[in-house]
């Protein structure tokens, strides 16, 4: 069983930057790749981007492609998503999930685990 804890949400200017947290309980999850989804009003959970056990492999949705940069401490169990030149159309609930895999998952389906989640507002 995995546990995750996002934190670093909140309302910011359209231009600035938010760096977003995941601590994870459990001693398995250095071996889960990670990833950090995003649900606006209205629309589907989308995945952002993720990052595999290791770090050596990661993935960006072309929209935050250039902006956003995951990484991860496996010796703190956390996950970061730090998010520059954020836009207005960012404003989203952002979710942490596990995968048991090791490595990147593309599916929301495939993480067994999730966040509770942190709001991000981006005003213009």
């Amino acid at each position: 069983q995995v546990q995750l804890v996002e934190s670093g949400g909140g309302l910011v200017q359209a231009g600035g930057s938010l760096r977003l947290s995941c601590v994870a309980s459990g001693r398995t999850f250095r071996s889960y790749a990670m990833g950090w989804f995003r649900q606006a009003p209205g629309k589907e959970r989308e995945l952002v981007s993720a990052i595999s056990w290791s770090g050596g492999s990661t993935y960006y949705a072309d929209s935050v492609k250039g902006r956003f940069t995951i990484s991860r401490d496996n010796g703190k169990s956390t996950v970061f998503l730090q998010m520059n030149s954020l836009k207005p159309e960012d404003t989203a609930v952002y979710y942490c999930a596990a995968d048991s895999d090791s490595r990147v998952s593309f599916v929301a389906a495939e993480y067994a685990y999730w966040g509770q989640g942190t709001q991000v507002t981006v005003s213009s």
